[in-house]
């Protein structure tokens, strides 16, 4: 399974839906990057992704998007092979 590295925020509903719609899919590790606590990591993210919103949910070397990308690739039935390529 490819690394899975989120940017989240405190009290982000979005990161909390993103986590739980992984754990459905059997995802058990994320690297959990909070930019609320470290600001370099949110220059960090802004420089990577061009966006200022969390979550950032990158699989592998490939930018997701947020929590609404994340579940239309679900929906799309594209997530679970993403989770699986190497």
């Amino acid at each position: 399974m490819p690394h899975i590295k989120m940017y989240t925020g405190a009290f982000c509903p979005y990161c909390t839906m993103a986590k739980q719609l992984f754990r459905q899919v059997g995802v058990s590790e994320i690297e959990e990057i909070r930019v609320d606590k470290e600001p370099e990591q949110f220059t960090e993210m802004q420089q990577l992704t061009g966006q200022r919103s969390v979550p950032q949910i990158f699989i592998g070397q490939t930018h997701v998007g947020g929590f609404t990308d994340l579940y239309a690739l679900h929906q799309k039935g594209e997530l679970l092979a993403l989770l699986s390529a190497e």
